[in-house]
Order: C-alpha cells, then structure tokens, then sequence
C-alpha cells in the first residue's frame, strides 16, 4: 500500500513541476498562437499554427501589465502579437505600419507615413470599391499621429481586418511578442485527403 502511495506522489510531482515548466516558458519564452481569421492574408492563413518570441520587446510580470524590462520596440513591418484593446482576453495579430511620433495617413487604400508613400509588398485587396471617409475609415483614414509608446498596426488583408483603422492604437503594455515562424498549418476546406496539412508551410519564416 505503501509503494502504491510512493509511485502516485511521483506521478503528481512531475505533473506538478511539467506544468510549471510550461508556464515558465509560455511566460516569459515562447508562445503558441492559431491564426482564426482571414485578416493576415496571404501572408497568413486560417489554420496556421505559429510560434510567438515573447522576448522581442518586452519582460513582464507574469498574469500582469507590469513591464519589468524593455528589450526593443516593434519596428515597422514587423508582424506582432498582441492583447486586443477593446477586449484584452483575446490576442490579435497584425503588421506595425508606424510607430510612436509617426504622422499614419491612408488615401483611397494608399498609405503614407510622415507625408511619404510606403512600399506596402504585402498588402492585398480584394474590394476594388473605395469607401468615402465619412462611411468608414477603411480606405481613407487620417492623418493621426501614433502617441508615445504606441504603434498603428494593418492586417495585410486590408479589406478584411479589424484593426488600428477601426480601434486605435496597441500600446506598449499590450504587447505580447513577434510572430517567426510557422511550425503546423491546417487546411480545413482541401481538394484532396493529404491537402489536409499544408506541408510547405511548416517551417516558414514569418516576414
């Protein structure tokens, strides 16, 4: 009865210090993360199934805002993840497109930063229809500038996506890491029956 009770408290005790690991990790290292929408494509799909460096640019306490040290700011082009501002216990993803000091302007779908036209390679469109600024701030938005410790984030799906246009700005205590690279993709919708895994994706750097 005695071993029994022995062997048991083996198990709890390395399913205890297993789950702390992991905590540790998913804390201050590296997280996982599911793309479930269509706002980060083509660059990203639904079903992705990426790694997040949680060291990019911030340390924090863990389960708080509290910022223990700054080890870099998301640059632009960029692709982060972070706390979504109108609800923060769901993660958004998206591209920086500007950065705190920076002038964000978008006319008829075209975007300029500090009065300069951007190399946009990665955005699509899909809507060839221009919305009015007085509808909607999809096509034409601004000029705004980023505040301090602040930055404009796109979804490269552009008429798609739920982002700074609609909501603002992510700030600095909402960032939770830069998205790197692809480790699994799922294809729910394939043609044929090992379409169902994306194999060319797993493995692919996130620029």
């Amino acid at each position: 009865m005695q071993r029994k009770k022995g062997k048991l408290r083996e198990y709890v005790e390395s399913f205890i210090i297993a789950a702390l690991i992991a905590l540790f990790v998913r804390s201050f290292f590296v997280q996982a993360f599911k793309i479930p929408s269509s706002s980060m494509e083509p660059t990203l799909l639904v079903g992705d199934h990426l790694l997040v460096n949680r060291l990019s640019y911030v340390i924090k306490m863990p389960f708080t805002d509290w910022i223990l040290y700054e080890i870099s700011k998301p640059k632009r082009g960029d692709v982060i993840v972070f706390r979504y501002p109108v609800d923060k216990s769901k993660d958004f993803i998206k591209r920086v497109i500007a950065v705190e000091g920076d002038e964000i302007e978008i006319k008829d779908k075209v975007v300029y930063v500090n009065g300069k036209r951007i190399e946009d390679s990665h955005a699509f469109f899909s809507d060839p229809y221009v919305i009015p600024a007085n509808l909607a701030p999809r096509d034409n938005f601004g000029p705004v500038k980023v505040p301090k410790d602040c930055y404009f984030v796109l979804g490269d799906n552009r008429d798609k996506s739920l982002d700074s246009r609609f909501w603002g700005f992510v700030r600095k205590e909402d960032l939770v890491g830069r998205a790197f690279i692809l480790y699994f993709s799922w294809n729910k919708n394939p043609q044929k029956v090992w379409e169902y895994v994306r194999w060319k994706r797993i493995g692919m750097l996130i620029k």
